[in-house]
């Protein structure tokens, strides 16, 4: 199917995998329609791109939400509270924003009677930890944290809402994505702006757990292929690379290609209360129904993010006031 003019709505769109979501879009010349409150994600990011309108607003404000989705044919939702730390203090929140968010997201969706296909982004954090490998979309879901669950109570209200009203509607599960236009201090912008500030002695939380990380653009690109496919409608699917790998080996070879010699120490405080020890996707039903399969390697995207953070600077702020992660490449300034 081809996306030229057709209209869809991006919420979150100014966010990390959003904006590069919007990116592809207006490359196969989509009209676009960017919903973000800016809690994290970035103008910036979505400026420059034709034929695409910008509105910040929030996905709860369900008058905002049924306006912005006036005669949008599809809609890819992104939108979320994603940083699990912060869901151990802000529990009601994460409900708030990524469930009851969703909730309204998909009825208004429903209510507009425009939206022909609705793409809901999930979380491989609602699996937990890997019970077998390669984990595929029928692994039990036991989520570890607070976000996990707010994103699994979600998936379920978006697959009972397609069957109750026949909406055609799919999930899509993420494994971990890292990549340019990072909004959250994940572990790998974490390790490199430690190594970027001079650090030889890295302090990182469980790096014997290990995560299948997959570039962003791959990430993207699943998601808009959900667009079209009529066989996944009504399905969940996972995008991964299909190969996992420890923190403390990732950490090693982002140093390796910074050309850094480095040691670990552990820091206490980093450590998950209840943390995920491995997720390794499957992504076998990603190819059958998609065609999808990852193009970057996790080398590649490394040294791409890598090279990004060197050029652009990282940026993070807490939604809720209580943190702020800066690396200012022209002064050399860190927050």
């Amino acid at each position: 199917m081809q996306l030229e003019e057709s209209k869809i709505l991006v919420t979150g769109g100014a966010g990390f995998i959003g904006s590069e979501v919007v990116k592809q879009l207006c490359e196969e010349k989509a009209k676009v329609t960017v919903l973000d409150n800016f809690s994290s994600g970035k103008r910036k990011y979505v400026e420059g791109f034709d034929d695409v309108r910008v509105i910040k607003a929030d996905i709860c404000d369900e008058e905002k939400l049924s306006n912005a989705l006036k005669d949008q044919e599809f809609v890819i939702h992104l939108a979320a509270l994603p940083f699990i730390p912060d869901s151990y203090s802000f529990p009601q929140e994460f409900f708030k924003v990524n469930t009851i968010g969703t909730i309204n997201v998909i009825w208004q969706s429903i209510q507009s009677e425009s939206v022909e296909r609705f793409v809901h982004v999930s979380t491989s954090e609602v699996y937990g930890t890997a019970k077998y490998i390669p984990m595929d979309e029928e692994h039990p879901t036991l989520p570890h944290s607070t976000y996990a669950v707010s994103k699994l109570a979600a998936d379920r209200a978006v697959f009972t809402m397609h069957k109750e009203h026949g909406f055609p509607a799919v999930i899509i599960r993420p494994f971990n994505s890292f990549g340019p236009n990072i909004t959250q201090p994940y572990i790998i912008p974490e390790i490199i702006l430690q190594l970027l500030k001079g650090n030889s002695t890295l302090h990182l939380g469980n790096v014997e757990s290990s995560r299948d990380f997959t570039f962003v653009s791959d990430t993207a690109r699943g998601m808009i292929l959900a667009l079209s496919e009529k066989r996944a409608i009504g399905e969940t699917i996972n995008l991964g690379r299909s190969v996992d790998i420890k923190i403390r080996d990732l950490a090693f070879l982002i140093a390796e290609l910074m050309g850094k010699e480095i040691i670990i120490e552990t820091d206490q405080a980093r450590l998950r209360p209840f943390d995920v020890e491995r997720l390794f996707c499957s992504n076998k039903k990603a190819e059958e129904l998609l065609g999808w399969r990852p193009m970057v390697s996790l080398e590649d995207g490394l040294k791409m993010t890598i090279d990004w953070i060197k050029k652009e600077g990282l940026s993070f702020k807490d939604p809720f006031g209580g943190w702020t992660k800066t690396y200012n490449p022209r002064s050399i300034e860190f927050g």
